[in-house]
């Protein structure tokens, strides 16, 4: 392949995205990678030799940002801008009207974006887009279903690349436990969630409740910011509150979900795919999804977890006591979860995918 010049933009970069701007310099791609100082991962990108310039997008028409962005693009003969986020694009789609330069958007979660949004046809819906890349083919379907009147989404202009994954970066050891109290012998249930109504974390305070009459020891652990009136006051009343316990907001949430049992996500709509999930399953953690979004895609029924009914305490809680009734069918679950990971959502795939995606936008010309 040809040496391609990339501009990135982005305004986090997480584990899975840092290490697909890595293989990529490391494939040969003369990357330049636009995001904020207090990106997490930076030394990662500044050992592996990455060009980086320090910038911060704090609205959606950003002066000085388009100023920054701008020069990047005529100071390295860019081929193919890729943005991450929503400031993004709209910062860059207006610089690259009239050029010839490759545009590709990132979207990590399902819905809000409509013909009759104008905001969507500033991003995503904007004829000067060329590829979506989409999480999770959950997402890429939401956009192919987008039509009005005679009028109907590009077939092809969205895709699915699955963000990628590696065991090594999960090796430090678990929270324990006992740091809340949980004894040794309960069946641990952790679900990483910050309270938003489409989480659906009500609906699994309240299948703790049908829990109680199991006669099962089985506790819950909340991390993640939980503190919205109505919650916390359902968990105050239910029947199993001392068997539930917040934990905040954790730096270290994938190891405090490393100590359970099982993991779930609630969720009744738009998700993407869910890293809270991810970061269950690379530790062997049974997962439990819901029927939404691009969480199916991570779980194979019955083999490397459960999916169930969205919205529903009921199957909430038919699933849990499921796995805490059998131990070796758990045990073997969360075994085939650490698999699924390593084989079907790896960082080597990713980059293999983009780098084709990239092939095929310049070959296009």
């Amino acid at each position: 392949m040809m040496a391609v010049r990339v501009l990135v933009v982005t305004d986090h970069s997480d584990l899975p995205e840092t290490w697909q701007f890595i293989g990529l310099h490391n494939a040969g791609v003369h990357l330049h990678v636009i995001c904020p100082e207090t990106a997490p991962h930076k030394q990662l990108l500044l050992d592996a030799g990455i060009k980086l310039t320090w910038l911060k997008l704090n609205s959606r028409v950003d002066s000085a940002g388009r100023v920054a962005i701008q020069a990047s693009l005529d100071q390295n003969n860019i081929d193919i801008v890729h943005v991450f986020n929503n400031k993004a694009l709209q910062n860059t789609l207006p610089l690259v009207k009239q050029s010839p330069i490759k545009l590709i958007a990132y979207r990590g979660i399902e819905g809000n974006v409509s013909v009759f949004d104008p905001i969507s046809w500033m991003r995503y819906l904007n004829p000067r887009v060329d590829k979506i890349v989409c999480v999770a083919n959950a997402v890429r379907d939401y956009f192919n279903k987008i039509k009005f009147l005679w009028w109907r989404f590009p077939r092809d202009k969205a895709i699915t690349i699955y963000k990628g994954h590696d065991l090594s970066w999960y090796q430090k050891p678990a929270v324990p436990r006992s740091t809340w109290g949980v004894p040794g012998d309960a069946f641990l249930v952790g679900c990483i969630v910050n309270e938003r109504p489409r989480k659906g974390l009500p609906f699994l305070v309240d299948a703790l409740a049908k829990i109680a009459e199991a006669d099962l020891e089985i506790h819950l652990l909340l991390i993640g910011t939980i503190d919205g009136k109505k919650t916390l006051a359902k968990i105050a009343q239910s029947r199993m509150k001392q068997s539930i316990h917040l934990t905040g907001y954790r730096n270290d949430a994938a190891q405090v979900l490393a100590a359970c049992d099982a993991c779930i996500l609630p969720a009744i709509k738009r998700e993407g795919l869910p890293k809270s999930i991810i970061e269950g399953m690379v530790h062997r953690v049974t997962p439990i999804v819901t029927k939404t979004g691009g969480s199916p895609e991570l779980v194979e029924h019955g083999v490397s977890g459960l999916i169930i009914e969205a919205g529903s305490a009921a199957a909430i809680s038919e699933a849990i006591v499921q796995l805490a009734r059998n131990p070796q069918q758990n045990s073997k679950m969360g075994v085939a979860a650490q698999a699924r990971i390593q084989r079907d959502f790896n960082t080597v795939t990713t980059v293999e995918q983009t780098l084709a995606l990239y092939r095929e936008l310049l070959d296009q010309g």
